[in-house]
């Protein structure tokens, strides 16, 4: 699968950084795209990041309310992978708000979307299928991630006519055969990456809103190809070792993005905002 050359609409969104070492270049690069674009993509692989899993107290301190949530889940391969999925979205948000990964607390909305609680100001999202591991953070509004493996037969299977509107299926079944099935692996991870950011998953179904084919500015469409959404929207597909297809989805609230990610810094502007609010009143 070769690299999409998909055009971005609205704020910029910056090439994934790997982090499978943990190491601070690493960390540096992912403080730098979020300080100059609003927005963060990072991967791992499982089979990396699994042995720098904590064990014991130690695992038990970094899940934090997700220990429990971990022992329901019945198979090892799963439950390693949950926890790997967890230390590497604590430890990506500990990088930017300069915090003790163990210290941060993920929450859940309706539909399993992850939330850091107590700071609404960085919004997260992960995804993972095989070896991957994705993490997705915005100051900006909303994010949402998703990866695919690039060789998954999805139009073979048939799978265009349960996640394809009307205009996709007929801009799919125009390209040359060997082109459909990338095309159409690229299209469910903008899909997925969509749904996650606005937090329906799979109630908002796939059928009703898409994109356009690969090469131009990225959108969200109507069923039948007109704009469903303006330039308050970013999408990028990456590939990753041509192995995994990789979206992001951002929406800009229109609040700018804060440079200031420092939790400490953070919190203290929180004070004096909230100081000054009371002064005012008096």
């Amino acid at each position: 699968m070769t690299a999409p050359r998909s055009t971005a609409v609205g704020p910029p969104l910056s090439t994934p950084v790997e982090v499978a070492d943990c190491s601070d270049a690493a960390w540096i690069q992912v403080r730098e795209d979020l300080r100059e674009t609003g927005s963060a993509l990072l991967w791992a692989r499982m089979s990396e990041l699994g042995e720098q899993l904590p064990q014991g107290d130690a695992l038990r301190e970094l899940l934090g309310r997700d220990w429990s949530r971990y022992f329901e889940l019945a198979h090892d391969d799963v439950r390693s992978r949950y926890a790997a999925s967890r230390l590497l979205l604590k430890c990506a948000a500990g990088a930017v708000l300069r915090s003790d990964p163990a210290q941060l607390e993920l929450t859940y909305g309706p539909t399993g979307r992850p939330y850091l609680r107590g700071y609404d100001q960085i919004d997260i999202s992960l995804s993972h299928t095989g070896d991957l591991l994705l993490v997705g953070l915005t100051t900006r509004g909303l994010i949402g991630v998703d990866a695919e493996r690039t060789d998954r037969p999805m139009y073979r299977d048939g799978l265009g006519r349960h996640v394809c509107t009307p205009y996709e299926l007929i801009t799919l079944a125009a390209l040359d055969e060997r082109e459909r099935n990338p095309s159409l692996v690229r299209l469910w991870t903008l899909k997925e990456a969509y749904s996650k950011a606005i937090g329906q998953g799979m109630n908002f179904r796939f059928t009703e809103f898409g994109f356009g084919p690969d090469g131009r500015p990225v959108q969200v469409q109507r069923p039948d190809g007109t704009p469903g959404a303006g330039d308050e929207w970013s999408f990028r597909t990456f590939v990753i070792d041509d192995e995994y297809c990789v979206s992001g989805a951002v929406y800009d609230a229109g609040f700018g993005s804060s440079p200031d990610t420092d939790i400490t810094t953070m919190l203290d502007q929180d004070c004096v905002d909230t100081i000054s609010d009371v002064l005012r009143r008096i």
